[in-house]
């Protein structure tokens, strides 16, 4: 009996210590993410909280949603407008990623993404659909309480729900590939010069992008390059490394941004993170999968090999059943024997 309770114990502290550090990293990535705020210093293209609420669901279960109601409330409590307002922005910005855990369950959604309807399941439920609640919840609080005008209310609530489905798009599959990562044995040398050079690759590309040329572009060509020779494990970083880097020239005005106005911007933005995001994500779950299938196969062809090996190596062959073979070669030869023998009555007639 003396069990239970120490059971019981260790769960509910495991559970504390998993919503305290959901609250701590949605705040520490808030903060990051309110960087480059672009509308009344609350609403940013590129909102990563989002992205680790619903990875923090997805990984921990539906009992750490504790964490990301108190990590909501403390990044938008300095923000405000008010008491209500906040409490009601934080509600959504809870309920979004909760709603998105809920659709994907339902679609019956594995983490480790091994899939291409996961992949899409993340994009259209978990990014598309269930962020429409906390953009809603969030720019039409703002509009109720004069924040925002009626004209300005477009503009904002497109920005809420692309930045946090963005935020869906670009960290919640790099928090879950990290989730199964292992460090790499036996990886050759150029193995690692291939990952050195695509990391400089990145950051060169990076540095353009916040350029005054509109090159945007160029990020595409790692995306490939990462998908195909690393899978989900090299596309979701390098995916979040491009939108990064296309945010910070956004929020600078320079290459593609310069001289356009918000609307303008953020369309432009946002059409590139969704393709780079997209790109990377079903790239690398469709290398994922094919890779997977060429290991169940060869795997299969395996199994096959040994299995034959075996069969022809045995000496245990079925032996044929011989008794009832005797019996019945016995029974016709007596019916032949009684044939040809001479009846006696018939030899006296």
């Amino acid at each position: 009996m003396a069990v239970a309770p120490q059971t019981w114990s260790r769960r509910g502290g495991w559970a504390v210590l998993e919503i305290c550090a959901v609250a701590v990293l949605y705040y520490g990535s808030a903060e990051l993410g309110l960087l480059q705020q672009l509308v009344r210093d609350q609403i940013t293209p590129l909102w990563p909280p989002s992205g680790i609420a619903l990875a923090s669901l997805l990984l921990f279960g539906p009992r750490v949603w504790p964490g990301i109601a108190l990590g909501a409330f403390l990044v938008n409590v300095t923000l405000g407008p008010s008491l209500p307002a906040v409490l009601a922005i934080a509600a959504g910005n809870t309920l979004a990623p909760v709603c998105s855990y809920a659709l994907l369950r339902r679609a019956g959604f594995r983490s480790d993404l091994n899939r291409l309807r996961d992949a899409l399941a993340l994009i259209f439920f978990g990014a598309f659909t269930g962020m429409l609640v906390s953009a809603t919840v969030g720019s039409g609080t703002l509009a109720l309480t004069g924040v925002l005008d009626a004209g300005d209310f477009a503009s904002a609530w497109s920005v809420w729900w692309t930045g946090d489905a963005m935020g869906v798009l670009a960290v919640t599959p790099l928090l879950l590939v990290l989730r199964s990562a292992r460090w790499p044995r036996g990886i050759s040398l150029s193995r690692w010069a291939e990952v050195v050079l695509l990391v400089a690759a990145t950051v060169c590309v990076g540095f353009i992008e916040t350029g005054d040329t509109p090159l945007l572009f160029l990020g595409f060509p790692l995306l490939i390059w990462a998908g195909f020779r690393f899978g989900l494990a090299g596309s979701a970083p390098c995916a979040l490394a491009v939108s990064i880097f296309a945010i910070v020239a956004a929020g600078q005005g320079s290459g593609p941004f310069e001289g356009q106005d918000l609307l303008t911007s953020m369309l432009t933005l946002q059409a590139f993170n969704a393709s780079a995001s997209l790109t990377a994500l079903l790239l690398g779950v469709a290398v994922g999968e094919r890779t997977q299938t060429e290991r169940e196969i060869a795997q299969a062809c395996r199994q096959l090999a040994d299995m034959a090996t075996r069969i022809a190596t045995s000496d245990n062959r079925p032996a044929l059943p011989a008794r009832r073979n005797d019996q019945k070669a016995v029974s016709v030869e007596s019916d032949t024997a009684s044939d040809s023998l001479p009846h006696s009555r018939d030899d006296r007639i």
